[in-house]
């Protein structure tokens, strides 16, 4: 017995139609990996960091100041461009140091200082105000930069 197939011209245009959706989406694909290779690498993350103060008084009346960074905790990624804009808001000046990573500068009262650097190692990078380094200064006026 012999099998016959009869295709009409409806059924050979469906057919064509889902082709050429075919090609569509794997041209797509294809153009959709080609553009992912060669985007740029990630563009450099920005984060704002502020000075802040707390006062208060001892039993004895004495005023008691702390200095702080804030946000005082901040998370990147390995390998990740960092640009950091520290803004001086209370106190007159703050040089600080970033452990580890070679970092340095001071914030000014009213002004914005940015510092660049490129989290290479994965780690918990302490950021250090020179100034309240100590209870006895204000301090410790201290943030710390977890690299992941």
């Amino acid at each position: 017995m012999t099998n016959i197939f009869v295709i009409t011209k409806k059924q050979l245009k469906l057919f064509a139609v889902l082709l050429l959706a075919v090609v569509v989406a794997v041209v797509c694909f294809k153009w959709n990996q080609s553009q992912a290779a060669m985007a740029t690498p990630s563009q450099t993350r920005v984060m704002h960091l502020v000075t802040g103060e707390f006062e208060a008084r001892d039993a004895g009346g004495k005023k008691i100041e702390a200095y702080l960074w804030s946000p005082s905790s901040i998370f990147v990624s390995s390998g990740e461009e960092v640009e950091l804009h520290l803004t001086g808001i209370s106190g007159e000046t703050h040089p600080f140091v970033i452990e580890g990573l070679g970092v340095q500068g001071t914030v000014e009262k009213g002004k914005t200082t940015v510092v660049k650097f490129k989290a290479e190692k994965k780690g918990t990078y302490p950021i250090i105000c020179q100034t309240h380094d100590t209870r006895e200064h204000n301090g410790p006026m201290v943030g710390y930069i977890y690299v992941q």
